[in-house]
């Protein structure tokens, strides 16, 4: 009897929760899906109680819940994955809440989401003039996509007409002084091929290298684990270091 009234309460909790996050509004989860924030918060507190609790004959209860919970955790998954409907009851749908640089009050209140929030994201984005905003868009994770007025992009090289060149994504080869073997093997490269680029800009032991990056260009990027920076910059209040205040006074006029 015990049993099933956890596997009736963690049924109840589950649905609870995602009704409940659906009241508060996006606002309320960051950049987390409602599935996702539920799938968090009920986890840990689950598992908190599942390994606090010292009485015997409640951690198989705990554990039914746990598991329970993880099997409703992959079953809304899959259907958040083969329906739209489960999707938009799961996840939520974007909501557009500025439109030809007008507010939609309406779908804002909708969402709890308020004006200092829309400044605050429209902000992050660059964007300090809604008037310059043709679309915002308040995402189910709570993010704010921004397409400006087509005469307040900036300027692309298709604007202009230029041509460019294809631009992969860098590989990683060297990190914490470890060879990555597999992204050299992807590329068609070899060890040897790495030891004499990374010769040609005077690395002679690979365990000085803190991270090395293959640009698309085929060039190496190299950064040593100890970097040759006399004076590096410091925008802390932090006192002066001995080095910089012994410059400082080398170049003060006698």
């Amino acid at each position: 009897m015990e049993y099933l009234e956890v596997f009736l309460q963690t049924i109840l909790a589950f649905a609870a929760i995602l009704i409940y996050t659906r009241i508060l509004g996006k606002q309320q989860i960051g950049q987390l899906t409602f599935f996702e924030y539920i799938n968090g918060i009920t986890f840990g507190s689950i598992a908190a109680v599942l390994a606090t609790d010292i009485e015997p004959r409640r951690t198989g209860m705990h554990f039914l819940g746990l598991t329970l919970f993880a099997f409703l955790t992959w079953a809304a998954g899959y259907a958040v994955l083969v329906s739209r409907p489960a999707r938009k009851l799961i996840s939520g749908e974007p909501t557009v809440v500025v439109h030809n640089g007008k507010i939609l009050e309406g779908n804002m209140k909708k969402m709890r989401y308020n004006f200092d929030e829309l400044a605050m994201q429209l902000r992050q984005k660059n964007v300090f003039d809604i008037a310059d905003v043709e679309y915002a868009i308040l995402e189910p994770d709570g993010d704010l996509s921004v397409l400006l007025k087509s005469q307040k992009r900036p300027l692309t090289p298709a604007d202009l007409q230029l041509p460019t060149q294809y631009e992969g994504i860098p590989t990683e080869l060297i990190m914490d002084g470890e060879i990555l073997f597999q992204n050299l093997k992807q590329n068609k490269l070899d060890e040897k091929w790495l030891i004499q680029q990374l010769q040609a800009q005077g690395v002679q032991d690979i365990s000085q290298v803190d991270y090395a990056v293959l640009r698309s260009d085929g060039s190496l990027y190299v950064n040593l684990k100890e970097d040759d920076i006399i004076n590096p910059v410091d925008i802390t209040d932090a006192p002066e270091s001995p080095v910089k205040q012994e410059k400082e006074e080398q170049d003060r006029p006698s």
